[in-house]
């Protein structure tokens, strides 16, 4: 049996899903639903396929650390973690996925490629399809899975498979784009029409054949990307420029489209895309078919999803609505509307609104921060550290900075003097020292900062050594 290589794309930012996914934290980090965020349930279910490699999740750089912290939560420290300069959408993902599979773990090697924000109810059934699915991509064939519908959904493509192959499968034999409600329908009621799930297994050498004859500029560009690649810490970092002549394009139109060797694999596995709020009316709800999360009050209500985050959010007489509340932003639309939200996303992007980036809580590799009260000149955060972690060596050419330790040990480190401040004590930085905080503790150090000054932007910041490579970037 050939090694199988899953490889979790995470590199999406889940707009539709504001205000509670978001660039610097998207859906896929979030525990939307079941105690694991997507990306770690899609990771656990990975690590239960018959014969596998170490997975590799490809992501951006921004989010590296979440993702490797992430991981770490659920007990998986082996993932090989790629990291794209940027976006090129699925086919370059997939090609350096099939080049990184073939160099590791040899020619036979297979490549499981796998969104990491979908989500999946059985997972008997989803390893039985992919056991299948290896036999018919040993046979030569590129496989795409077919997922059995469970309504007229005009949100996802579709997929006609064609003749029944010997291995399981079947050949594919067209590619269905978005339909209008009447011609979803119209598939569900046959059997030979299927929901198109981007989940795609093959082996990796046959990959790159079609891609040599089918995209040899995009396939050039990868393997570039990949022999100029460095390793940063624990993450593989794909060259910048040669990524970036990658054409950016999804698997399906780059390859699956254009290839003769297409297979389809049914699945039933209960399987569905968390790709806007629309999706959550579909979790367990009351006798008046409420979704509800958080500290909801409803009264005189039907078919409505509330999904508050920090504080009680009350509704009186609202009907197939949803109402999404995080600390700085709340979400009202009619639930038909679901996939408009994008529309708000693009004009806070336009505004350049930090809600439509992050949250009021950032996460960093060593903690977060969080803002809790700014106005002219100043602002304040709550700032934790966990354990054993530290700040980068740093300083700021246009604000000053009072700590105040609220709870554990700080180390401090603030020009030529390195001191420790205990809870209820302070300590200020200087505009323009160079400064340091770290944790030496085995509790979580928490404080409040309250910086004062003329700009108060996150790059305001000089870095002058960084244990997590930092020091040419600001997140």
């Amino acid at each position: 049996m050939p090694t199988l290589v899953p490889v979790l794309l995470a590199g999406g930012t889940g707009t539709r899903l504001w205000p509670l996914s978001r660039e610097g934290y998207p859906k896929q980090f979030h525990k939307l639903i079941g105690d694991h965020t997507m990306l770690q349930a899609t990771a656990l279910r990975a690590a239960k396929l018959d014969n596998v490699a170490p997975m590799v999740v490809i992501c951006a750089d921004r989010h590296r650390f979440l993702v490797a912290e992430q991981l770490r939560e659920v007990g998986i420290d082996n993932a090989v973690i790629i990291l794209e300069p940027e976006g090129r959408n699925t086919a370059p993902a997939a090609i350096v996925a099939a080049l990184f599979a073939s160099q590791q773990h040899g020619e036979d090697a297979q490549v499981f490629l796998m969104s990491a924000d979908h989500a999946v109810a059985d997972e008997a059934a989803f390893c039985s399809a992919a056991a299948t699915a290896t036999q018919v991509a040993a046979s030569g064939r590129i496989v795409t899975f077919g997922i059995k519908p469970t309504r007229a959904e005009t949100g996802y493509g579709y997929l006609k498979r064609g003749p029944a192959l010997n291995e399981g499968g079947f050949a594919l034999e067209a590619f269905i784009e978005k339909p209008c409600l009447e011609d979803a329908q119209r598939y569900i009621a046959d059997e030979a029409y299927a929901w198109n799930g981007g989940l795609f297994l093959f082996a990796a050498q046959h990959l790159l054949n079609e891609a040599r004859a089918l995209e040899p500029d995009m396939l050039s560009a990868c393997e570039s990307a990949l022999k100029e690649a460095n390793q940063d810490l624990d993450f593989l970092r794909l060259d910048a420029t040669a990524f970036a002549a990658a054409r950016s394009d999804s698997i399906d139109y780059a390859i699956m489209e254009k290839t003769r060797s297409a297979g389809l694999v049914p699945m039933d596995a209960g399987w569905d895309d968390i790709g806007s709020w629309s999706f959550l009316q579909k979790l367990p709800a009351d006798e008046h078919g409420n979704v509800k999360h958080g500290d909801v009050l409803m009264e005189d209500s039907r078919n409505t999803l509330v999904h508050a985050s920090s504080r009680l959010v009350a509704a009186v007489g609202m009907n197939d609505h949803l109402i999404v509340e995080t600390k700085d932003a709340v979400l009202v639309a009619p639930t038909d509307r679901a996939q408009d939200v994008r529309r708000i996303v693009k004009q806070l992007q336009l505004d350049k609104r930090a809600e439509a980036e992050l949250h009021p809580r950032v996460l960093r590799p060593w903690g977060s921060y969080e803002s809790i009260a700014e106005g002219e000149r100043f602002q304040v955060k709550r700032i934790v550290v966990k354990p054993g972690e530290k700040l980068s060596l740093q300083m700021h050419h246009h604000r000053a900075e009072h700590w105040i330790v609220v709870r554990g040990t700080a180390r401090v480190t603030c020009g030529d003097e390195e001191k420790l401040v205990t809870e209820n004590q302070s300590v200020y930085i200087p505009l323009g020292t160079k400064h340091r905080l770290d944790n030496p503790g085995q509790l979580p150090l928490e404080l409040i900062e309250v910086q004062s000054g003329a700009y108060l932007g996150e790059d305001d910041i000089v870095r002058f050594d960084d244990v997590y490579g930092r020091t040419k970037q600001t997140n």
